[in-house]
């Protein structure tokens, strides 16, 4: 069970599954390939929809899309898009399928070529998150310039569905942004100087990024 009461970001409501996310995932710095190719497929799949709605197919996806094995999905043909486009258990949409098969070879490509997804994309960032300090949800962009020079990038390497705003919202779940609200025991902020129980109880401290970046 979740503390209900400790404050945090409205937008994750009372829903467990999207609070557990909100608490334990969104805003925490990712650096390994494998987690940061799952987000990529999920936010290729959110487009157009509530990032709740993706979350409750999660493992769905998981066991459609092969443990989320980037090389294993970069390999898919025909007959797994047939497959997938009979799988209820996702979005059927045949352009966001194709998409995350042709994102998973863009993927490789790319960690062969920086020798990480990682380093690639945390070198936007030095390979440390940005913090911001909004107060209030409406402080919170759906995207901003950065992203909007990813997602060229990643639009020139060959990626799909992954517009600014997708973008974005992947470098908010993946920790590369911190956009907590300043009043959520999820904000760095927070951690200093919120209450003590709080910090002890249920504060993970960001990790520092790798060295090699």
């Amino acid at each position: 069970m979740v503390d209900l009461t400790l404050p945090r970001c409205p937008w994750c409501g009372t829903d467990e599954l999207y609070v557990r996310y909100h608490d334990e995932e969104w805003g925490n710095p990712v650096f390994e390939d494998g987690k940061l190719f799952e987000f990529l497929i999920l936010e290729g799949a959110q487009a157009g929809l509530s990032w709740a709605t993706i979350l409750k197919r999660r493992e769905n996806y998981r066991m459609a899309f092969a443990g989320f094995d980037a090389e294993t999905v970069a390999r898919f043909g025909d007959e797994d898009i047939a497959r997938l486009m009979g799988d209820a258990g996702i979005i059927r949409n045949k352009a966001k399928i194709n998409g995350a098969v042709k994102n998973a070879r863009a993927f490789l490509a790319v960690a062969e070529a920086f020798g990480s997804f990682s380093k690639y994309i945390w070198a936007y960032v030095d390979g440390k998150p940005i913090i911001n300090h909004p107060n209030d949800l409406s402080q919170v962009p759906a995207t901003f310039p950065l992203a909007e020079k990813i997602s060229r990038d990643m639009k020139k390497r060959g990626f799909t569905f992954f517009g600014p705003t997708i973008c974005y919202a992947h470098m908010q779940a993946t920790g590369m942004v911190n956009d907590h609200l300043t009043s959520c025991f999820r904000h760095p902020d927070y951690a200093k100087a919120g209450p003590p129980s709080a910090r002890r109880r249920l504060f993970r401290p960001l990790p520092s990024p790798p060295r090699t970046l």
